[in-house]
């Protein structure tokens, strides 16, 4: 079983920063891309982030310069640094990942339960 565990979500001013931090735990032979989601109330699911195995990234137009996303592949674990953030930053955040599990053939896609991050004065 291949678990995805998000944390550092809160409450923070505009202009803050948040760390979101995800970890994977169980029986996997490999991480392929990892990535981080958004999902605001009534809105779709968005990409914020994305990382692959070899360190190349991606970013939402609306988080450039702002937000990091970096990797700690002996860790399996993927951060996201949020600097200067907005209220249009709120939403339920959540962490990816494109992963091999030891002895399995197929590439498998695994989401984290979700973490909340509220920007409001």
């Amino acid at each position: 079983q291949v678990q995805l565990v998000e944390s550092g979500g809160g409450l923070v001013q505009p202009g803050g920063s948040l760390r979101l931090s995800c970890a994977a735990s169980g029986i996997i032979f490999s991480i392929e891309a990892m990535g981080w989601y958004r999902q605001a109330p009534g809105k779709q699911r968005e990409l914020v982030a994305g990382i692959t195995s070899g360190g190349s990234t991606n970013y939402a137009d609306s988080v450039k310069g702002r937000f990091t996303i970096s990797r700690d592949n002996a860790r399996n674990a993927v951060y996201l640094q949020m600097n200067s953030l907005k209220p249009e930053d709120t939403a339920v955040y959540y962490c990816n990942a494109d992963l091999h599990r030891l002895g399995a053939f197929a590439q498998e896609n695994h989401w984290g339960q979700g973490t909340q991050v509220t920007v409001s004065s």
